[in-house]
């Protein structure tokens, strides 16, 4: 793949988002399921995907993948503009629901409970490895799959979540260590 072509066709976007939002609701069911010992389905939308980890990859490939080589300047980008992210969609959703789906007000240095510096650091380094690491290898299995298959899935995970939007815009997955609501 050319080092300097920065964007790249549709299906790579569809593909890396539905893959960086389903390692970050991984990362989230782990880190509960250790923390609260039970299996909680993170998020706002019932299917294995948290959209806020593939939005904030696609920002860091969109605007950082050019610095691949500065580590350093890449995990301070992406600590502001993860934490950026973070915030906003805190926001976002509390304004639309009434739910907070995260609160960080018992941790160190946090900004209304919607983000935290423990949160920012751990986001700056999972950006730094996406960034530096995970993209070459992202791209080289992008370039390993054809077309078609690649089309076909894309398709396939746009109509699931686009049914699952659809079905949480009216009833969001709220609960028992989902939301801050107490519902």
């Amino acid at each position: 793949m050319n080092r300097k072509k920065i964007f790249q066709p549709f299906d790579y976007y569809v593909l890396l988002f539905f893959s960086l939002a389903f390692i970050g609701w991984l990362w989230e069911v782990t880190l509960f399921f250790f923390t609260d010992h039970a299996f909680i389905n993170r998020g706002v939308y019932r299917g294995p995907y948290l959209p806020i980890y593939g939005v904030g990859g696609i920002l860091l490939c969109l605007c950082f993948r050019t610095l691949r080589k500065r580590p350093f300047l890449v995990f301070g980008l992406s600590l502001i503009v993860c934490s950026a992210v973070e915030y906003l969609t805190s926001y976002f959703l509390e304004l639309r629901w009434g739910i907070r789906w995260w609160d960080y007000s018992g941790h160190f240095m946090n900004i209304n409970g919607r983000i935290c510096l423990l949160g920012a650091v751990i986001f700056g380094l999972a950006g730094t490895a996406l960034v530096c690491l995970l993209l070459p290898l992202y791209d080289k299995l992008y370039q390993r799959m054809s077309g078609r298959w690649r089309a076909a899935l894309c398709l396939l995970l746009l109509v699931v979540f686009v049914a699952d939007a659809t079905y949480c815009a009216v009833r969001p997955n709220v609960g028992k260590g989902i939301s801050w609501s107490g519902k």
